[in-house]
């Protein structure tokens, strides 16, 4: 700095204009900056912030001797006589300025005749622009202080946080006395308004995942108002002056780690941002949280993020306890005061309260959190919760020990999700705080039809309801499944709560399966039956549909605004509605269920994991189930791989114990020829698979072996049947009217045709040439032959040709030549 003095000097000497020294103190401003980084790194919390607020008060107070020499010369007159003062505002003069904040500078001067002050204002002013430095100013004749102070409450907290830099300390010394009329004017009017503003603040920036840490809950705003209370009633420049009885000791120790934290929070954002910015978005906080020596990994960026919000809380915390110990705001005829200073009376009194008398009384705030308690909450604790989870609000009993930082203590199966961060840009809150945003939602129901639902359930229903969703997402944090982490959680819990075993089984399937109403409404097709099959598989009684979507609600709505939307609710009560019709068909339920145990198990299958994505996500959309309930997964993967390598055709034949065909085809296979030409083979079993790209597979197994020299005939005849469709002349079968069972109604896509009769030679190839005329399109068939009876089932595509011709059909079965 002496060096850069004596630069000054020498352009003064030589009468250089104001834009050269300008230009001199623009370099050491940028060359500052440069150093700011290396200096975040040895000094990262106030240290830095005052480090950084007296270099700008250095710089101040050169150009305010630079513009006195050159406006005086070698008659400079001395500083005190000058009637110009330069004060220090806002973060500036609390000496908390972060490095790219605005320098709130508020120039006071007397008008005097002898003094050519607007001059010399000037000049300091245009030096300081000149400079580049990033100035919000305010120029004022002493003598207007009180009454410029009257007309903003902002002007007037900025003016109470003066701070003198440089200038006549005898004008000082008048514009103190303006700040005391200044404190002295109406100072419950000005409290209750401040209080009224960081309120609104708050309600514009809430505890989010993306905090403001200057305007939001928790932010700088709720320590400077304590500040600014405690400066307007004591005339106190430190918060930590404030007496014992006010703010206690251990009090002050952690609010304060809390807000140094948030100090080297600030910098290090305007650092990396390389700008004045206060919001703590997503993208920032990798770069960040290493600035402040996290490792770089998401458990370090968790780890960071978790210390913000807690942070946050501590702040929201005692602040408020102080706010109402100075200013007595709160109403004590309406909010809910401590009648005990038990921890366990203490969350009963809540309980038994009305939902008007929240947020409780910053009294009550303060008794709760300095209640004497065990280190763990004993069992006693339980019987408690049932009667806290029956209260109609109980999200604000939640929400209390919240702000305490009492709910982890108080629901030890919380512990892991308190101040839990969540990045995935879905979600708008940390997972406690979502957790008490879904209960909320579900005690506020507003969609009407889940509304009717959830007004219809019992109230232990309802209390049942409320811990499945405190649940629903505590099991994060983990390494494992958190869906799979909170079934366990929900039936430690639930035992403690004495739910039945058939409640726990239902909760913790609720748990399971949390996310699926929500992606399967928004993601699969409601007009495909398999998926309204495959989810209602997951729900087998109407009672857990109705849970599910209840849950479903409250989760979506506890994520943010803008989620549970209309278009979005009508997809979810469209697969509500469905689904509602689909439990009742016991059958086609229990063999999806089937299907999705086998569909797990390929999923787990390396070989599978290593599939194209397209090409597993077409194998997950086969519509026949019974392709994977009688196939192995090594089976399923082995055919879909053939089939999505498929041109053509292909086909294997395995003569071993009995003869097996399997046969993959794109167009066509005359399949009534090929038995037709086989019948003279006893076939045993028959299955017919739709796939995927107009692929079908077949399986037909005989009951013999064929000898080695009809392998020639074999491949031909496959051959056959695959280049051409052949005119045939097939015997009618003997088949009677009652071996026959149609059913059109056995699903939304399939018809069901059931063969039970005497096995005869060419009954197959009858049946499907016959199918072949009528253009019936099977999608599955299952055949099974013993003890000379053949019992066939075919599942058959709903597209008019089959359920239109059904009297056509069955008389072409029976009716003899």
């Amino acid at each position: 700095m002496e060096k850069i003095k004596d630069k000054i000097e020498t352009l003064l000497y030589e009468n250089a204009p104001d834009f050269e020294i300008s230009k001199l103190l623009k370099a050491d401003i940028k060359t500052y900056f440069g150093t700011l980084d290396e200096t975040f790194r040895k000094s990262s919390g106030k240290g830095f912030l005052l480090k950084h607020t007296y270099k700008i008060d250095t710089l101040l107070d050169l150009v305010y001797k630079t513009a006195m020499r050159s406006m005086f010369g070698t008659y400079m007159p001395l500083t005190n006589t000058l009637p110009i003062t330069l004060l220090a505002l806002g973060s500036y003069g609390r000496q908390q300025l972060c490095v790219h904040s605005d320098i709130d500078l508020m120039i006071v001067y007397k008008e005097l005749p002898g003094y050519n002050t607007q001059e010399m204002i000037e000049k300091i002013l245009y030096i300081l622009w000149d400079a580049g430095l990033k100035l919000g100013h305010r120029v004022h004749e002493v003598s207007t202080l009180f009454e410029v102070s009257q007309s903003d409450i902002t002007i007037k907290s900025a003016m109470l946080e003066s701070r003198y830099v440089v200038g006549s300390k005898q004008l000082w010394g008048q514009i103190q006395n303006e700040l005391t009329r200044m404190r002295k004017d109406n100072p419950q009017i000005f409290i209750r308004a401040k209080i009224e503003e960081m309120n609104d603040k708050h309600k514009k920036y809430p505890m989010t995942m993306e905090p403001n840490i200057k305007e939001g809950v928790g932010g700088f705003r709720n320590a400077n108002l304590v500040y600014w209370i405690g400066n307007i009633l004591h005339n106190i420049t430190r918060i930590e002056d404030l007496d014992e009885s006010i703010v206690s000791a251990q009090a002050y120790k952690e609010f304060l780690k809390a807000l140094e934290f948030l100090f080297k929070v600030r910098s290090a954002l305007h650092l990396v941002t390389k700008k004045k910015e206060d919001q703590l978005r997503l993208e920032l906080i990798p770069e960040v949280s290493q600035c402040l020596g996290y490792e770089d990994t998401q458990q370090g960026q968790m780890r960071f993020s978790r210390n913000v919000i807690s942070s946050l809380k501590i702040i929201k915390l005692h602040t408020t306890i102080w706010i109402e110990e100075l200013s007595h705001y709160y109403d004590k005829e309406q909010m809910l005061l401590p009648q005990s200073h038990s921890y366990l009376e203490l969350l009963k009194q809540m309980s038994k309260s009305d939902s008007t008398q929240f947020p409780v009384h910053p009294n009550f705030l303060k008794a709760l959190y300095n209640s004497p308690r065990p280190a763990q909450a004993s069992q006693r604790i339980y019987p408690i919760l049932t009667e806290i989870f029956k209260h109609p609000q109980s999200h604000l009993i939640l929400t209390t020990l919240v702000e305490t930082r009492l709910l982890g203590y108080t629901i030890s199966y919380l512990k892991k999700i308190i101040n839990l961060p969540q990045f995935d840009g879905y979600h708008k809150y940390a997972v406690g705080i979502h957790t008490i945003k879904c209960i909320e939602a579900l005690e506020n129901i507003e969609d009407k039809n889940v509304k009717k639902l959830y007004e219809a359930l019992s109230q232990k229903e309802q209390t049942f309801m409320k811990v499945v969703t405190l649940l629903h997402d505590a099991g994060k944090g983990r390494k494992k499944s958190h869906s799979e982490v909170g079934m366990v959680l929900l039936k430690g819990l639930g035992e403690k709560l004495k739910f039945s075993k058939e409640e726990i089984k239902i909760g913790r399937n609720l748990i399971l399966h949390h996310l699926l109403m929500s992606t399967t409404a928004q993601r699969e097709d409601l007009h495909s039956e398999q998926t309204i099959l495959k989810f209602s598989s997951h729900f087998k009684t109407q009672k857990e549909l109705d849970f599910i979507y209840i849950l479903t609600y409250a989760d979506m709505n506890g994520v943010g605004s803008n989620i549970y939307t209309e278009f979005t609710a009508r997809l979810i009560h469209e697969l509500y509605l469905q689904a509602s019709l689909t439990i009742q068909n016991v059958s086609l339920l229990e063999q999806t269920s089937k299907r999705i145990k086998k569909e797990k198990q390929l999923k787990k299958l390396l070989a599978f994991q290593t599939l194209p994505k397209t090409l597993q996500n077409k194998t997950l959309k086969i519509n026949s189930d019974m392709f994977f309930v009688k196939n192995k997964p090594e089976s399923i993967i082995n055919i879909i791989t053939k089939a999505h390598a498929l041109k053509e055709f292909d086909f294997l034949i395995s003569n071993k114990k009995f003869l097996t065909i399997e046969i993959l085809r794109k167009d066509n296979l005359d399949l009534s020829f090929f038995l037709y030409k086989l019948s003279h083979l006893n076939v045993v079993h028959m299955d017919i698979y739709k796939l995927f790209n107009g692929i079908k597979y077949f399986r037909i197994d005989f009951s013999e072996i064929i000898p080695e020299n009809d392998y020639l005939s074999l491949h031909q005849l496959i051959d056959k049947a695959l280049k051409r469709v052949h005119t045939l002349s097939i015997t009618k079968p003997k088949i009677l009217k009652q071996d026959i069972f149609i059913d059109c109604n056995h699903s939304k896509e399939n018809a069901i045709l059931k063969l039970n009769c005497s096995d005869q030679k060419g009954l197959l190839s009858y049946i499907i040439n016959l199918f072949d005329l009528f253009n019936i399109d099977i999608n599955s068939a299952k055949i099974h032959t013993k003890s000379n009876r053949t019992n066939d089932l075919f599942l058959i595509e709903k597209n008019g040709n089959f359920c239109n011709n059904t009297n056509l059909i069955i008389e072409e079965l029976t009716e003899s030549e």
